[in-house]
């Protein structure tokens, strides 16, 4: 799939867009548990302890938005009547019928054999009220459901009986569609292919699928109209297992499936009428993509490159005039729907909206929907560089976050210098200098752009290898900057590439010439060595940075596959947002892994050799990480345990690495990634018991 370089960004326009509608995640909880509480309220009211309600559909899914006005679907059922799959499963009590699927019954359907009242016996030849013989004889329950009541209009849409209200409020007619179906505790046998299917990528999980299955299925009144005996025919209705998958849909599902509904509302049913296409078809698409595609691809930036898979995956369906139903694959819902020319103009027409590259999304009216994403993009949707320059605008922070640390580092080398001699308070002070600066804080660009580059070629399936040259180049370039931090990158780059030689060979060279650590207070003996230097031997400002100083090594988000697994869960440490401000990015890092240079000089060594199995120099560079978290001032503590906790479980001692986690976390309560390395040390544990057991 050719997908356009504005697709990301339009993607995560669109999510904030979806955001100011009904479609939010608190919105979204907050419905289904009302309707969860409407459901057993309906059921005691109405009930009376012989049946349950239950409520289906868009409202209950919260899949749907006031511009849609979706209806309500309302089941009900009785527990004094049962359906079985086979007879050796009857109880005396309830009213039994047995499924039968012969011949000439169609894929997930039914029809329903009485069972005798006293022993689990099908019944021959007897024809009561709502009980009707088959072609073979056999006593089958009449799919005769109806409701009538002077109070409503009543409409038939397939097993449902539509009400509509004419008492509403505010001149609206409020309408509801209600069946009365039968319930079956029991698996159907012609749909345990779904429970024993290969999933490559785990949805649903296993925990998921048994809770579905025994959940059981409902059958409506409803048959094949194709059938001869469409009069006897039950259709099999998986309605509690589809509300639990879409319950447990991601953000990015749940707003896909929603954009889906709005386009087949309002571009496919305005040309092709209300019976072709249906949010089920959609669902149905939306579980089998679901399915059949990593995890990975289900994320905020991706989101129009999900609905338009969506879109080829029913163009396929249509194209092939079968659309699988999802539990009962051999049940073709495109039956009696899509078939001759409505086929073919269907076919053009999804091909049309493939064709327009996102700008169908413009046209959606629900909601104020298209005008927003409109508005957000600006102009119509063309190629948009906005997500470059929010990664300029982020990388310039780090620059800056760099100039401060030099500017902080000078200002108290000013004050200590002039004390000592006039002549030296002029020369730091110099244009000159700041010219040297300016080259120092280009160097440091350098590295954070490879880094950046690194990270966008590595998470592709397929490694980018002439963007990875780039970036390559970039890291050597800003390996420059300072004493360790542009270097301290580069020797990452390596250790993911797995080159540990040259990744070891980076690191011994910035440990034999580690000098000084910038931190929020520079000691008189670490002042006197820098002036003595700028003095006496009449370095540059270029040099001292260079050669004298190092600075926090600092990872975005966008650097997340360029950045090492323990320092990741730094970026999440915290649910807030960045704002804007360079005094939050500087001070609480919400969004960034920042961490000190010999701390991750030390975690690096360690990783290195834990990949090549050196025990001896492993302990080493661990008991180096503790010598420095005991003895010298660190601006980022709490990283630093954190990294050595990942460090001692990644050798084994859980017990040592909870404890410096429990130090993290007394540390800095909040804001701390600690929280994450807990939770994946508890599971780790729960792994290394169930070895045990």
């Amino acid at each position: 799939m050719d997908v356009p370089d504005y697709y990301d960004v339009v993607s995560v326009r669109l999510i904030k867009v979806l955001d100011t509608t009904e479609l939010t995640e608190r919105i979204r909880w907050k419905r289904i548990e009302m309707w969860t509480q409407v459901e057993e309220l309906l059921t005691v009211a109405w009930c009376d302890n012989k049946g349950k309600f239950h409520i289906f559909g868009s409202q209950t899914e919260a899949t749907t938005t006031a511009g849609l006005r979706s209806d309500l679907d309302v089941l009900s059922y009785s527990i004094l009547e049962t359906v079985l799959e086979d007879l050796q499963s009857w109880k005396p009590g309830p009213v039994a019928y047995l499924m039968i699927m012969d011949d000439n019954t169609p894929p997930g359907y039914v029809k329903l054999q009485q069972v005798y009242a006293n022993i689990p016996l099908p019944v021959y030849n007897l024809q009561t009220e709502g009980i009707m013989l088959d072609r073979n004889g056999r006593s089958s329950l009449y799919n005769n459901n109806l409701y009538l009541k002077p109070d409503f209009f009543v409409e038939h849409h397939g097993p449902a009986i539509t009400f509509t209200d004419r008492l509403s409020e505010n001149g609206i007619c409020q309408s509801y569609d209600t069946v009365r179906a039968l319930r079956s505790h029991s698996w159907p046998s012609i749909a345990s292919e779904w429970i024993t299917r290969h999933r490559k990528h785990n949805w649903p999980s296993t925990e998921t699928i048994a809770s579905i299955q025994q959940s059981g299925i409902f059958v409506v009144p409803v048959g094949d109209k194709l059938s001869l005996e469409k009069h006897l025919e039950w259709r099999i209705s998986f309605s509690y297992g589809e509300k639990i998958l879409v319950w447990l849909l991601n953000p990015t599902q749940y707003k896909c499936y929603a954009i889906l509904k709005m386009i087949n509302k309002y571009l496919i049913k305005k040309r092709f009428g209300e019976k072709v296409l249906t949010s089920y078809h959609w669902k149905t698409c939306m579980f089998y993509m679901i399915e059949t595609t990593p995890s990975v691809l289900w994320q905020p930036q991706n989101l129009l490159r999900c609905i338009e898979l969506c879109l080829m995956k029913m163009c396929n369906w249509i194209e092939e005039c079968n659309c699988p139903n999802y539990f009962i694959p051999a049940e073709n819902m495109f039956l009696d729907k899509v078939n001759g020319p409505v086929e073919r103009n269907l076919s053009d027409m999804l091909h049309d909206l493939l064709r327009q590259k996102g700008r169908y999304l413009t046209m959606i009216p629900y909601d104020g929907i298209g005008q927003k994403l409109n508005i957000a993009c600006q102009s119509p949707i063309t190629p948009i560089n906005d997500e470059k320059n929010d990664i300029t605008r982020y990388m310039m922070l780090v620059t800056m976050m760099n100039l401060v640390n030099i500017r902080t580092t000078w200002f108290k080398l000013l004050r200590y210098g002039v004390q000592i001699t006039s002549p030296l308070f002029k020369r730091l002070s110099s244009h000159a200098v700041r010219q040297e600066i300016r080259t120092i804080l280009q160097i440091f660009y350098c590295s954070n752009i490879g880094s950046h580059l690194a990270s966008q070629c590595l998470k592709q399936q397929t490694v980018d290898q002439v963007g990875l040259n780039m970036a390559y180049e970039f890291l050597l370039l800003g390996s420059a900057s300072d004493v360790a931090s542009g270097k301290l990158k580069l020797a990452t780059f390596y250790h993911l590439q797995n080159n540990v030689i040259l990744a070891e060979k980076i690191l011994q060279n910035i440990k034999n010439n580690y000098t000084v650590l910038v931190s929020n207070v520079l000691t008189e003996e670490i002042k006197d060595y820098i002036i003595f230097r700028i003095v006496n031997e009449n370095i540059s400002a270029t040099d001292v940075v260079r050669y004298l100083l190092a600075f926090p090594v600092p990872y975005l988000p966008s650097e997340m596959y360029c950045t090492p697994k323990a320092l990741i869960p730094e970026m999440f440490r915290s649910t807030g947002t960045w704002q804007g401000s360079l005094d939050l990015c500087l001070d609480h890092w919400q969004e960034w892994a920042v961490v000190d240079p010999k701390i991750y000089l030390y975690f690096l060594q360690h990783q290195c050799y834990h990949q090549q199995n050196k025990i001896t120099h492993k302990m080493v560079a661990l008991n180096n990480m503790i010598w420095v978290i005991r003895h010298e001032q660190l601006k980022y503590k709490d990283t630093a345990l954190n990294l050595l906790a990942f460090c001692l479980k990644e050798d084994g001692s859980l017990i040592q690495s909870y404890t410096v986690l429990s130090m993290s976390m007394k540390l800095k309560n909040h804001h701390n990634a600690a929280k994450w390395h807990i939770a994946r040390l508890v599971n780790a544990a729960f792994k290394w018991l169930g070895g045990i057991n």
